[in-house]
C-alpha cells in the first residue's frame, strides 16, 4: 500500500527533476522515470534486519565463507558464469581481498586449461572450511559453469594457516568423483581423521574420505535422500525460479552439516523439502559395504542452499524463497529466524571465535543462469549474532 501511495510522487518529483512536464514526456524519459522510482522505492520498501550486519562486498560471485580461530576470514569465486580472477581469497580488514595461499594455486584460467595443471590449481572452488586447529580446507569440484569435471582436477586441499603453504592435496578418482559430478561442501571430524561431502552433481551423493590414507568412497549415491525431489519448486521473488528455457534447477545433495561430538551428519538437496541424518560411524564402515547405509528422515524442511549447526545442535538454514535464516531445533520444529532483502539466495554458513555467525550472497537466482545477464551483483558478505 505505501508503495503504491509513494511512487506517482516520486515519479513527478523525478521528472521535474529531469527538467520534464509529467504529460510531455516521451516513453524514453518514462521508461527512464520508470527505472529511477524503482531504484528510490526498492530501499524503502525492502525488508531488512538490523541484527544482519554487512562485512565487506566482493566484485564477483562468492558462494563459500569461513573464519579461522583467530579471527581471518576466508572466501571463495566459483567458476561459474565468469572466468574468475580469484578462486580463493583472504578478505582483508580494509576490505581488499588477497589471493590465498597464493597467486600461482589462483592462476587457473578457462581459456588456458590446457596449459596449466588441474592437480595444483584451483580450478572451480565451491567452499572452504577452516577446522579451527590451523588448517584451511579447500573443496575444488573442478567443474566450471557446473558443467564437466576437468579430468584430474577434482580435490580436497589442505592449507596450513601458519605457514601459508599447501600441506596437503587428496585427489579424488573418478569411481568417486566422475564426469558429472560436483562437490559442494565439506565437514571436517574435529579428531582430523575423516572428510564428509555432498555431491550435487549427478548423481548425487555423499562422499567420504579417510584423510589417513588418502580412500575415498561414496555413499547414499542416487539414492532418493541425496536426489532433488521432482515435486518441489524452488520459488524467489515470489515465483517459481525457471532457467531461460523454462527448465526447473534441479540441486541434488547441497547443505550439510556434522554435530559437535562428529556423531551424525545432516544434509539435503537443495530442490528439496526433506532433511536426512545418519551415523558418521555407519559413513566410515560403508567403505566395505556401501549398500549397508541407510538414510534417516530427520524433518519437513524447504528448499534451503546452506546448513550450519552450533553447540546446541540448532540446524540454521539459508532460505532463498524469502531471504533469510530459519532454525531447526533437535524437535524437528523450523522457526524463523530473520529476514532481509539484501540477502539474495543466502548460501554458505560459517561461525567466528567470537560466535557470530557469517552468511554469503551469491545471487543465484540474478545470474546469468536464469536471466541474460546479471540482474544485480551486490556481492556482499554478512554476519549476524544467533540466539541465545
Amino acid at each position: 500500500m505505501f508503495k503504491n501511495l509513494l511512487t506517482p510522487f516520486l515519479a513527478g518529483t523525478a521528472l521535474l527533476a529531469l527538467g520534464l512536464q509529467p504529460f510531455a514526456a516521451d516513453a524514453q524519459a518514462l521508461k527512464k522515470l520508470s527505472d529511477t522510482a524503482k531504484e528510490i522505492v526498492a530501499p524503502i520498501t525492502g525488508k531488512t534486519d538490523d541484527r544482519l550486519e554487512k562485512v565487506t562486498t566482493f566484485k564477483h560471485q562468492v558462494t563459500g565463507v569461513t573464519v579461522s580461530e583467530d579471527g581471518r576470514i576466508f572466501v571463495n569465486f566459483p567458476r561459474w558464469s565468469e572466468d574468475v580472477p580469484v578462486s580463493v581469497a583472504e578478505a582483508m580488514k580494509d576490505g581488499s581481498i588477497k589471493p590465498y595461499p597464493d597467486d600461482e594455486w589462483n592462476a587457473w584460467r578457462n581459456a588456458k586449461m590446457s596449459e596449466i595443471s588441474p592437480t595444483d590449481h584451483f580450478v572451480t572452488v565451491q567452499s572452504v572450511v577452516a577446522d579451527g586447529k590451523g588448517s584451511l580446507w579447500v573443496v575444488d569440484p573442478a567443474a566450471p559453469n557446473s558443467e564437466k569435471t576437468v579430468k584430474g582436477g577434482p580435490k580436497l586441499v589442505q592449507v596450513d594457516l601458519k605457514t601459508n603453504t599447501v600441506k596437503k592435496v587428496y585427489p579424488f578418482p573418478p569411481e568417486v568423483a566422475g564426469p558429472a559430478s560436483y562437490l559442494n561442501d565439506v565437514r571436517i571430524a574435529p579428531d582430523g581423521t575423516f572428510a564428509y561431502f555432498t555431491d550435487s552433481g549427478s548423481p548425487g551423493g555423499l562422499v567420504v574420505l579417510d584423510l589417513t590414507s588418502g580412500k575415498s568412497w561414496r555413499v547414499l549415491s542416487d539414492d532418493p535422500s541425496t536426489q532433488a525431489e521432482k515435486d518441489v519448486v524452488v520459488e524467489v521473488d515470489g515465483k517459481p525460479l525457471r532457467r531461460p528455457d523454462g527448465r526447473q534447477p534441479q540441486f541434488n545433495a547441497d547443505g550439510i552439516a556434522l554435530t559437535a561430538d562428529s556423531k551424525t551428519l545432516y544434509w539435503q538437496a537443495l530442490t528439496g523439502k526433506t532433511m536426512y541424518r545418519i551415523s558418521t560411524e555407519a559413513l566410515q564402515k560403508a567403505a566395505s559395504d556401501p549398500g549397508a547405509v541407510k538414510a534417516e528422515k530427520f524433518a519437513d524442511t524447504e528448499p534451503t542452499d546452506g546448513l550450519w549447526i552450533d553447540k546446541q545442535n540448532r540446524i540454521y538454514l539459508s532460505t532463498m524463497t524469502n531471504n533469510g535464516v530459519k532454525i531447526l531445533g533437535q524437535d524437528g520444529k523450523v522457526t524463523s529466524f530473520l529476514q532481509d532483502s539484501r540477502l539474495r539466495w543466502p548460501d554458505t554458513f560459517a561461525q567466528g571465535p567470537d560466535g557470530a555467525i557469517y552468511i554469503t550472497a551469491s545471487h543465484i537466482q540474478d545470474s546469468p543462469w536464469f536471466n541474460k545477464d546479471w540482474t544485480d551483483d551486490d556481492f556482499a558478505l554478512f554476519k549476524f549474532n544467533p540466539p541465545k
